[in-house]
């Protein structure tokens, strides 16, 4: 009677750990690390809020991530697949329930093999993506196309820049405005300025667009010669920061972010790209936010941006989201405890066999 009690305590604590390592790191964990978050205030002085200290009607509160890199048939192995889109269905639904944004900007680089994806693969990766991401009609999703998404400059062509658009039923170059706030949302791939066909149609379409912006969202980052000057927590690794970044592949060229410039004048630039943090201002007036991937595939710290933006004035803050080192901690830990437990258990049910043959022993 003793050994199947022992037998039943050990099996419930097993199921009991199991159980609670899962749940908390699938589930429970995001919540405390997005709770930490909240939209930034607009100061009074800058129009951003009413008397009363509330949010004027026309402040937008837009969250704003980038570089989800859904793996595709080709590259993405099965686990690396379930695991890190898991992540982000998590993070994404839980920021949703949690913060309620009016809008979601991604940023490009939707997919990770847009560029070569066969049609059936191309709408099965779609499909998984409208299951990760999917939200309640009060939140608008907009997204904007990646060099993954159709290929480098030199690899793009009509079919996949059309077959993208087609799929998110929008111009992967126009504006979207909210509450009299223009987004700019730019398809920063095909600003090569070499006048190749699809690049010839964005910049048109960019030049009919130039009196209306108020800030700028794009996929790549404009120029600048490396991450030198980011600093902060998602910034590139220390022995990263100093590569220099070759134009038209890391960054767009001088002469396309100058041009950029020079057309909308952004009081705000928002880019990916880079999968890490950074903060650049451009001609000493326009500042620009590299928003680092939000995918732990890419990694160890993913984080997105909050935004409260009004016509007159707008402002950010980061929210980070679970650390994939402390989800596997966790299992490592709970792990550990269960194979000491089982050792104990091991241990304990010899001690119990010998005492049953001992009392047998001795009744003879």
């Amino acid at each position: 009677m003793l050994r199947f009690s022992v037998k039943w305590v050990s099996a419930v604590v097993l199921v009991f750990l199991v159980g609670a390592a899962f749940i908390f790191c699938e589930y429970l964990i995001y919540y405390p690390a997005i709770l930490k978050c909240a939209w930034p205030k607009l100061s009074h002085a800058r129009g951003g809020e009413g008397s009363d200290g509330r949010p004027t009607d026309s402040t937008v509160h837009a969250m704003v991530l980038s570089d989800t890199h859904l793996l595709g048939a080709v590259g993405g192995h099965w686990f690396d697949k379930l695991r890190r889109e898991w992540q982000m269905e998590r993070a994404f639904q839980t920021a949703l329930w949690l913060l309620r944004p009016e809008i979601v900007f991604i940023l490009g680089d939707i997919f990770d093999e847009g560029k070569w994806s066969s049609q059936k693969n191309w709408e099965d990766d779609v499909r998984r993506f409208h299951r990760m991401f999917r939200h309640t009609t009060d939140t608008e999703l907009v997204v904007l196309v990646g060099n993954h998404d159709i290929g480098f400059h030199y690899e793009m062509d009509w079919f996949k820049l059309q077959r993208f658009e087609k799929v998110f039923n929008a111009s992967s170059t126009r504006i979207v405005t909210k509450k009299g706030v223009n987004f700019l949302l730019v398809n920063s791939v095909a600003l090569h300025g070499d006048g190749c066909p699809i690049c010839q149609s964005v910049e048109k379409e960019l030049i009919k667009l130039s009196r209306e912006l108020n800030c700028s969202l794009q996929h790549y980052p404009l120029y600048r010669e490396s991450d030198a000057g980011c600093r902060g927590e998602d910034a590139a690794l220390p022995e990263e920061r100093h590569l220099l970044f070759r134009e038209k592949y890391d960054v767009l060229s001088k002469d396309a972010s100058q041009r950029l410039l020079q057309w909308f004048k952004p009081r705000l630039i928002l880019s990916g790209h880079t999968h890490s943090g950074c903060e650049v201002l451009h001609d000493n007036k326009y500042p620009e936010i590299s928003v680092p991937s939000f995918s732990w595939r890419n990694r160890n710290n993913p984080s997105f941006i909050l935004a409260s933006v009004s016509p007159r004035s707008y402002t950010l803050s980061k929210c980070f989201l679970p650390q994939e080192s402390t989800v596997i901690s966790v299992y490592s830990s709970a792990g550990a405890f269960l194979l000491l437990l089982f050792l104990a258990h091991c241990l304990v049910m010899k001690g119990l066999c010998s005492l049953c043959l001992l009392g047998k022993h001795k009744s003879m």
